[in-house]
């Protein structure tokens, strides 16, 4: 099934909504079931595994790799780049747009988020939401345990440290970690030598191409 126009408009808006429409429903336990597939494969299917997270997600690029189980709310509003990497147990509540650039790298266990609830308690009670849209840019490494906040943007290059809360823009070719997360150093020339604190770059990889 494709997810309907209407829902993921509604969805997008930016603004608040109620997940209650009954045309939403059926969509997200259509992606519910692809999702499962999904995670049922073998270490062997690697095929059908593929095969399936195209009709899952709104984007799966070339050579695209995401390690089961992968948790995601809809599927459909994630795209994932060529190249792109991702460890066990990523989640997704993507009923908001993410989008995961070309040869990123995603550690185990992170949450990226584009959804949340109005802070007035009427309005939780009738179960609004809100999605903003998440986008971290092209060869991006999150490293283990790190949540995205919605409406959060994540520059080229940047390395986000393990269990870092990101609530914030993060530029391009930036350290940064920390809960929240915040820029610690520009990626310079140290990085072209050392590849972890005092540990050099061996051999053939210490030659910058």
């Amino acid at each position: 099934m494709t997810v309907p126009q209407r829902v993921l408009d509604t969805m997008n808006s930016g603004l608040i909504y109620t997940c209650d429409d009954e045309e939403m429903i059926k969509a997200q336990k259509e992606q519910m079931e692809l999702l499962y597939d999904f995670n049922a494969t073998r270490p062997s299917q690697m095929t059908q595994r593929n095969e399936i997270a195209r009709q899952l997600l709104g984007e799966f690029g070339e050579d695209a790799y995401i390690e089961p189980p992968l948790h995601a709310n809809w599927g459909c509003n994630t795209y994932f780049s060529a190249h792109a990497y991702a460890n066990f147990n990523l989640t997704l509540v993507d009923d908001g747009e993410v989008h995961i650039g070309e040869h990123t790298m995603i550690g185990p266990n992170c949450t990226i988020i584009t959804t949340g609830h109005p802070i007035r308690p009427d309005l939780r009670e009738k179960v609004t939401q809100y999605s903003l849209p998440v986008t971290i840019g092209r060869n991006v490494w999150l490293g283990a345990n790190v949540t995205v906040l919605p409406g959060v943007t994540i520059g080229d290059n940047s390395v986000i440290g393990a269990c870092s809360l990101v609530t914030k823009d993060i530029p391009a070719n930036m350290v940064a970690f920390g809960q929240p997360c915040k820029v610690y150093r520009e990626i310079g020339e140290h990085d072209d030598v050392y590849y972890w604190r005092d540990r050099m770059i061996n051999p053939p990889y210490d030659q910058k191409q």
